[in-house]
């Protein structure tokens, strides 16, 4: 039996063995214990107890927050588009048809007959989706099928397979990039990238877009700030971070120039094909096949299913260490529902495509050599893209404030629908981006069109502008 004089020997012992640091700390936690448990018994004791009248006239006087705030009359929400029917080289907008230089079908392959035939085959023998991630009952066959024609086709180890291409390169980078890390991305990146960096939790330092020299003027500071602090750069990790096709300009990146750097600078590279991949290189391969550079300098190739290949999804590609890392910590991989078997099929049918007609992708960039050269006979606009590039960005030549510039050409566009060639506006959250790009019209280039389709759309894109600008 434990007695109380045993009990006051324990505690002297006690005191006498600690230093003067433990038994301050011990005072204070105790001081702290006393302080929580009388504070809590007194407040209590002093919280004021309404009526039951009392009660009931705050809650007949409490007015809640609304769900959603005023939305203006001129909200774009409340002036949606409606398409009929499939969208192809022609677009049905609210009873109209269109020509259509709005979607990126840049192949022509969405609604292309043999793929829906083997999209319904898919669909009668799995069903409409899993309902499940990859990880647990959401992988089927073609699931593996994809990943493995991929991993060929791009001519690497593995590739992985994501269920929507945004959270392809969100997912993909915070899997590597860490606190502590230092990630330099070039500052007119897509959404999609600058999620991935904000998941990352990393040091982000952006560097003047497509400006080689800037960001090797920023790798040379970095290095003497790692000269200085060498315990603390042997622990922080170097990314760097590009599009090989700007989905916000239409340029392409300098990749020779930057793989240069990387080597010399030692960085993990991660480049983002989205809008490469199936459009540049003999192949369609992207990028990387379009400059000739060796695969084993980019440490990671991503890119959408969404664009050229014509339907969902997206997918990382590399050496199977670095692709097999994101199975457990690509977070879009490991959490989304996995990409229904139908769509599977039809990424499938595309690398088939690919594989057996590599001439289409020499007719998407004749059409984009052609809608380039008609690009300097428009008034009224400035331009960016690389005559290469399927995406061209339309701005007004006589600049303004940016509410202004938007406003206009939400006006252009809408009046461009009305006369029969669907172009959109370039929305962007204005209060996330990172660098917010000006207000500019999209224009995409399918393989489909022909010359007097180019013709056609220069024709209404011009008169239109003519007229909502003189009326401005």
């Amino acid at each position: 039996m434990v007695t109380a004089p045993y009990i006051i020997n324990e505690i002297y012992d006690i005191i006498q063995k600690s230093t003067a640091f433990e038994l301050t700390l011990e005072a204070l936690l105790a001081l702290g214990v006393i302080w929580i448990v009388f504070y809590k018994r007194n407040n209590g004791k002093r919280e004021k107890r309404l009526s039951a009248e009392q009660r009931a006239k705050l809650i007949e006087e409490w007015v809640p927050e609304p769900l959603v705030g005023d939305v203006p009359v001129d909200h774009p929400a409340l002036h949606t588009h409606v398409v009929y029917g499939k969208v192809g080289k022609t677009i049905n907008i609210d009873g109209k048809q269109c020509l259509n230089l709005a979607s990126h079908n840049y192949l022509g392959l969405l609604g292309d007959e043999n793929f829906e035939q083997e999209a319904m085959k898919s669909l009668r023998k799995y069903g409409v989706g899993s309902c499940g991630p990859r990880g647990f009952y959401g992988t089927v066959d073609v699931h593996l099928e994809l990943e493995e024609r991929l991993a060929k086709f791009m001519q690497v180890e593995e590739a992985v397979v994501y269920s929507y291409a945004f959270s392809t390169i969100a997912s993909a980078i915070p899997a590597y990039a860490k606190r502590g890390d230092i990630v330099f991305v070039d500052e007119s990146v897509n959404f999609s990238i600058q999620k991935g960096l904000d998941a990352s939790r990393s040091k982000i330092v952006f560097f003047k877009h497509n400006d080689v020299a800037d960001l090797k003027r920023l790798l040379e500071e970095q290095a003497v700030e790692d000269k200085r602090n060498p315990k603390k750069a042997m622990k922080r990790r170097r990314f760097l971070v590009t599009e090989a096709i700007y989905m916000n300009t239409g340029e392409i990146c300098p990749l020779p120039e930057m793989v240069e750097l990387r080597k010399r600078y030692k960085l993990r590279m991660f480049l983002d094909e989205s809008l490469s991949f199936g459009v540049l290189g003999e192949n369609g391969r992207g990028l990387v096949e379009h400059f000739n550079v060796d695969k084993t300098e980019v440490d990671l190739r991503s890119a959408g299913l969404e664009w050229a290949a014509g339907t969902i999804g997206g997918f990382c590609a590399g050496s199977s260490f670095i692709v097999e890392h994101q199975r457990l910590s690509g977070l879009g991989y490991c959490f989304s529902a996995s990409l229904p078997p139908l769509l599977t099929q039809a990424a499938i049918s595309a690398l088939d495509k690919f594989e057996t007609e590599p001439k289409i992708f020499v007719e998407l960039r004749d059409c984009c050599r052609k809608v380039s050269q008609k690009l300097p006979s428009l008034v009224d606009f400035t331009f960016r893209g690389d005559p290469l590039s399927p995406v061209k960005h339309l701005y007004l030549k006589n600049k303004t404030d940016p509410q202004t510039e938007k406003s206009l050409m939400d006006q252009i566009s809408r009046e461009c629908i009305d006369t029969g060639l669907a172009v959109i506006t370039s929305e962007y959250l204005e209060h996330l981006e990172k660098n917010n790009p000006r207000p500019s019209i999209r224009l995409t280039v399918n393989r489909l069109l022909t010359d007097a389709d180019i013709d056609d759309a220069f024709r209404i894109l011009q008169q239109v502008a003519k007229r909502v600008l003189a009326a401005a």
